[in-house]
């Protein structure tokens, strides 16, 4: 199973960041790791952009969800069927969000491989014969940062990117935009739900757990975390920045 995943998933990013060591000038490994970030998020960009549209649809709907939990708060087994019914009327997947952080977390561990594996040329067996063997690679980015060792501004800065990137998706509504008509008189349909708090909550904890995470790492994996963030936080802007009809239903196409 290793020598698969090491085949699939490490050696071709490995020859990836060796090429672009290679052809950048100068030979610097945080750009490497940059442009490499960059290649990663366009093949991802389709789930990103889903998980986007699934998250801010599944905002939309919390009054609606609200109403329900609020109207069948005695009879659980009812509350979950209409819900189920909610969600497939308004083509809602809750657990599809969690789909691009799945996919993400092997190419991370590849890249963690990768980077273990290439920063002390153990990994240089592994390149491909069109990949020009660099010797030995120079760790240092823009020679300051050492990214062969843990950075702990560079986790701040990852865990900061982090928060805001959950808060850009989790905000609450604007105020001028009131809740559907059918529930707007609904007791508790102005309230956040269950699931909306345990979201609030995430956005104050997974910062925590990636400047953690982020002083324990080398600093090239902390880099990659901190540019896909941004990226992240880019494409969540431009798919909010058109602001939706108050009174139209979560679009998902």
């Amino acid at each position: 199973m290793s020598s698969i995943f090491t085949t699939v998933l490490v050696q071709p990013i490995l020859n990836l960041l060796v090429w672009l060591y290679n052809a950048i000038p100068g030979n610097d490994l945080g750009i490497a790791i940059i442009l490499l970030t960059i290649a990663v998020k366009v093949v991802l960009h389709p789930f990103t952009r889903a998980q986007i549209k699934q998250q801010r649809a599944l905002q939309d709907l919390q009054p609606k969800i609200e109403e329900v939990r609020q109207r069948l708060k005695d009879d659980k087994d009812a509350q979950a069927k209409e819900l189920m019914e909610l969600y497939k009327r308004e083509k809602v997947n809750p657990a599809s969000s969690c789909l691009p952080l799945l996919i993400q977390l092997p190419i991370f561990i590849g890249l963690y491989r990768a980077l273990s594996q290439g920063l002390d040329s153990k990994g240089f067996n592994l390149l491909y014969p069109f990949v020009a063997n660099p010797g030995t690679i120079d760790t240092l980015m823009f020679g300051v940062i050492d990214l062969a060792k843990a950075n702990y501004p560079l986790a701040v800065l990852a865990g900061a990117v982090q928060f805001w990137q959950s808060w850009q998706i989790l905000r609450k509504p604007s105020p001028t935009t009131p809740p559907p008509p059918e529930v707007d008189a609904a007791p508790g349909a102005k309230d956040e739900s269950m699931a909306a708090a345990m979201n609030k909550q995430m956005m104050y904890v997974m910062p925590l757990v990636t400047v953690f995470i982020g002083i324990s790492l080398p600093g090239g994996l902390t880099l990659y975390w901190l540019v896909m963030s941004l990226l992240t936080v880019a494409q969540q802007a431009l798919f909010l920045r058109k602001p939706k009809p108050s009174n139209a239903p979560p679009q998902l196409s």
